[in-house]
């Protein structure tokens, strides 16, 4: 990090004041203004300040016992400065003039750039604030409260005991994780928003004897604060330990080269890890995609149409703006089997010419942002699940998907938390220990049927701009060949 000589404070900006708490005062306007004047006055081509306020509540039930709370709060900035193609970032939860102040040099050093004392060179101030946030400031006070939280994770865990045998294992989170942000840019980006996203999961570990089967269920919603409260144990309860008593004696499937047909939601999580980032441009800029040079060429079956947005109502990565200040849209990367686009953010942008997409995401102040997934999926096909089940003569059915690792250009491997034979077009006998193991680019080619019946599942993503909230989905899908690791 370089540090700039230190400079008096721009006309407007007096290094004593601090900011104001409430990113809805109109005060903002007039104390942000000199600071991006300021840096622009220094010979940056763009400045961006992203301010944020959080409150994240995270709850864990062991058995019938409450054995973790975890409440933190958090109020920051990131400031990033651009010039070319190059840029420097810097946070701060220092949110006095003075500490954003410091924050601007030291941004504006990494590209060698001084502070000024006066001048706006062309700033010509921001526009009237776009207010995503408007309707959503009750949003906190209406979660669910910590008794709340904690009562119905213990619900869940006592309906995992009802309905399950064999249970060594109960155990219950929730995590509920509310955002208020600020986003002002030198090019006239003013935007505020508020986040809400609420997750929930149950998991058991069953064993008897040498026998031994662990699976989870994971519920995400964003926005709708009662939705913990609408949420049904039971239904859950009786979904996954159902699961958990076929899979415990279940035998070890064979190791091998199949067909697969893999099942809906979270089997959207191969896509995601595989190929999705693939097509963010952050890959593009290290070099590490396949695909950097395929736009308007074939990457995948004519069957595949894949596509990001952050549209839709409840989805965990729907969003109104992105960490960048821009609308979200519907972005289709495969269509009929072709690369149509890649997800793109402001540096990506300056740095690869693929235009924005509303992707720039961040976990925090604390990061800069990137191109990342939001919501991301298989768009579904003329057939019905049962259609491509009968289409594979011998094969494996994964109903649901676990863990996994990729590697940097596309390879995977993949858990299969439940599996069944597929024998003569009939779906046959659970099998456990499944690993589904491929290539992006390998396997993209290779699925050949989608079904009817898309759905979507909330998933964390972590990558250089921090871990954040997206969904994952695809219909039905047939594999016409994958690797399958067993025994």
């Amino acid at each position: 990090m370089v540090a700039s000589t230190s400079s008096p404070p721009p006309q407007g900006l007096q290094a004593t004041h601090r900011w104001p708490g409430d990113f809805q005062d109109p005060a903002w306007r007039s104390h942000l203004e000199p600071l991006l004047a300021a840096g622009r006055a220094a010979g940056a081509d763009l400045v961006e300040v992203f301010l944020e306020r959080s409150d994240h509540l995270g709850a864990l039930a062991e058995q019938d016992v409450i054995t973790n709370v975890s409440p933190s709060f958090g109020m920051g900035a990131g400031l990033r400065v651009f010039r070319g193609r190059h840029d420097g970032f810097v946070s701060t939860n220092d949110l006095s003039a003075s500490g954003l102040l410091s924050a601007l040099e030291q941004a504006l050093g990494m590209l060698g750039l001084q502070r000024l004392s006066h001048g706006r060179d062309g700033f010509q101030g921001l526009p009237p604030l776009r207010d995503h946030g408007a309707g959503k400031d009750d949003w906190l006070l209406d979660s669910p409260s910590l008794k709340d939280a904690t009562d119905r994770l213990l619900e869940g865990t006592a309906a995992l005991a009802r309905h399950g045998s064999h249970l060594q294992s109960r155990r219950g989170s929730y995590a509920r994780d509310w955002q208020e942000v600020l986003v002002c840019a030198s090019d006239g980006t003013f935007a505020r928003d508020i986040r809400l996203h609420q997750s929930l999961g149950l998991s058991v570990l069953a064993a008897d004897g040498d026998h031994r089967a662990s699976l989870g269920r994971r519920y995400g919603s964003q926005g709708h604060p009662d939705d913990l409260r609408e949420w049904t144990p039971d239904a859950t309860a009786v979904d996954l330990c159902g699961s958990a008593a076929t899979m415990l004696y279940a035998d070890y499937v064979e190791a091998g080269q199949y067909p697969v047909v893999l099942a809906n939601r979270f089997g959207g999580v191969i896509f995601h890890e595989a190929c999705g980032h693939l097509l963010e441009t952050t890959q593009v800029e290290r070099g590490t995609t396949p695909f950097a040079e395929r736009v308007g060429q074939p990457i995948a079956h004519e069957a595949v149409t894949a596509i990001d947005e952050g549209l839709r109502d409840r989805a965990f990565g729907s969003l109104s703006m992105d960490d960048e200040g821009m609308e979200p849209q519907r972005t289709v990367l495969i269509e009929n089997g072709i690369l149509r686009r890649f997800l793109s953010d402001r540096a990506g942008e300056t740095r690869t010419n693929h235009p924005r997409t509303g992707s720039g995401r961040r976990q925090s102040y604390a990061f800069a942002a990137a191109s990342r997934m939001r919501n991301t999926y298989i768009a579904p096909g003329p057939h019905s699940p049962e259609e491509l089940i009968a289409s594979v003569d011998r094969g494996l059915y994964c109903k649901a998907m676990g863990g996994g690792s990729v590697g940097p250009t596309g390879q995977f491997n993949f858990a299969v938390e439940e599996a069944y034979l597929i024998e003569q077009g009939q779906i046959g006998r659970p099998v456990k220990g499944a690993t589904l193991i491929g290539e992006a680019r390998e396997v993209l080619p290779r699925i050949s049927m989608c079904a009817n019946d898309m759905e979507l599942a909330a998933g964390f993503c972590g990558s250089v701009s921090g871990s954040i909230f997206v969904t994952v989905g695809q219909p039905h899908i047939r594999v016409d060949s994958i690797t399958v690791g067993g025994r």
